[in-house]
């Protein structure tokens, strides 16, 4: 089936054009805002062509098509509905905040979803910078000491570090709007004053202030604040003066609150994180470290199916930000590399040929670090590979804490991770991810799984 194909066949298995609200695709899905849910054709959808899953979420349907076909089948359907994917219409919007506001959310779930929303926008830049990073990494593994002293290299690095120079403004700015702010670049001021050298001049109640203290933490937690005094400022504040006294007073309220309660907090939970994965990832003890690791590799998927794993995005940020590698990032990796050793189990035992397609496609993004198609098309709903993806992952953040294997930047995973491991550990983290590709694999043979009927 061509793509235009698919997208009719999807516009007509959801209840026809006139009951999609809006449609907008991600890296993997094709969202869906629909009018009535009850019209979808759920059995046929999931077996329809090119469909790896299909996910109800957040007040919408997703439909995973995987990365690169799934921007071309949303565009069909673009088409088809003559729906713009940046404006949706006043019923739309409407509709989807209902949803949002359902008895299901929970305000633990928007609040990560919001944190989520922070730093999707950074991602492109997260991979171009670090796959810049990764270029000079190799190149100085490769030439030595030279190429780290001459004019290339430092130009090279100074590209490849841009975004995390300024990452304190840019999340202010994106938290700033998520959380509600008509004013989003004052969450950049105050992003920018937290991080400012200037701080480092002053004295306050006969401690010295530490610019980026807290990290983006620190940013975070003043953006809130500052989007609580904004709004309560805007119900009592005249419009008349609104446009001078609003912004004036939320900037020097949250400015002070930052210095003097916001920036210790975030201070000491950054702290607190990082002497907590000094102590057991990076532990010289080697038992402590290797439990960490395969904790935290095991936890990671389960994680990821609830959006929680985007809270762990300031924590690698402030890792590389302090010390200049992440050494949670390789461990987390390993849930989709034990997936990927999971399916191809599934793959190689399954008599279900839709299955084996699903799973042969998904796997090319697996690799690649993309996991979705293979969490909601092959394991999940399977069961127990998913529970053995767990475990596999286990084993291979057991094996990177071991090593102490460390990324100097994210945005990627899976093998492409590789380009940017510090202190020349690519060869180690390679060996991790076969073990991690190995024990998915394994522990999918031992539990088993129910094989679906055509």
């Amino acid at each position: 089936m061509t793509n235009k194909e698919i997208a009719q066949g999807l516009v007509g298995l959801v209840g026809g054009k006139e009951n999609i609200l809006s449609v907008q695709s991600c890296m993997t899905r094709c969202r869906l805002e629909l009018k009535d849910y009850s019209k979808i054709n759920m059995v046929s959808l999931e077996k329809s062509e090119g469909v790896l899953g299909v996910v109800e979420a957040e007040g919408q349907l997703q439909v995973i098509y995987g990365p690169g076909k799934v921007s071309k089948v949303t565009a069909e359907v673009k088409n088809l509905t003559k729906i713009n994917e940046t404006k949706f219409g006043e019923d739309a919007v409407k509709e989807t905040k209902e949803k949002l506001k359902s008895k299901n959310d929970t305000a633990v779930k928007n609040i990560l979803k919001k944190l989520g929303a922070t730093f999707i926008p950074l991602i492109p830049l997260f991979v171009s910078c670090g796959l810049v990073l990764a270029i000079n990494n190799i190149a100085g593994v490769y030439f030595g000491d030279a190429y780290k002293l001459t004019t290339t290299a430092k130009i090279v690095s100074l590209i490849g570090s841009s975004v995390f120079s300024i990452l304190s403004v840019l999340v202010g700015v994106n938290a700033a709007k998520e959380f509600g702010s008509q004013m989003p670049m004052m969450g950049g001021v105050l992003g920018g004053i937290l991080s400012s050298s200037a701080l480092a001049g002053i004295t306050l109640f006969g401690s010295q202030l530490t610019p980026g203290r807290g990290g983006i933490i620190s940013v975070i937690l003043v953006v809130v604040i500052a989007c609580y005094i904004e709004k309560s400022l805007k119900k009592i504040v005249p419009d008349v003066l609104d446009l001078f006294v609003t912004p004036l007073l939320t900037l020097t309220i949250s400015v002070m609150a930052a210095l003097l309660i916001l920036q210790p907090i975030g201070g000491f939970i950054s702290d607190s994180i990082g002497v907590i994965i000094g102590q057991t990832l990076s532990s010289q003890n080697i038992l402590i470290s290797v439990l960490s690791g395969a904790i935290s590799g095991a936890l990671f998927l389960p994680l990821v199916m609830t959006g929680m794993h985007q809270a762990l995005t300031p924590i690698h940020a402030d890792l590389i930000s302090n010390v200049g590698y992440t050494v949670l990032l390789p461990v987390l990796a390993t849930s989709g590399m034990a997936q990927v050793g999971a399916t191809i189990a599934v793959y190689r035992k399954t008599k279900n040929e839709r299955l084996k397609k699903i799973a042969k496609n998904g796997l090319i993004a697996g690799f690649l670090g993309i996991g979705e198609p293979l969490i909601y098309g092959v394991t999940l709903p399977l069961g127990k590979p998913f529970t053995a993806a767990c475990l596999g992952a286990g084993v291979g953040g057991a094996v990177m804490a071991f090593f102490k294997v460390g990324a100097v930047a994210m945005g990627v995973s899976g093998l492409p991770l590789a380009l940017l491991i510090a202190d020349g550990k690519m060869f180690v983290f390679l060996i991790g991810v076969v073990v991690s590709y190995i024990a998915g694999y394994i522990f999918t043979g031992m539990l088993g799984f129910d094989d679906p009927t055509e």
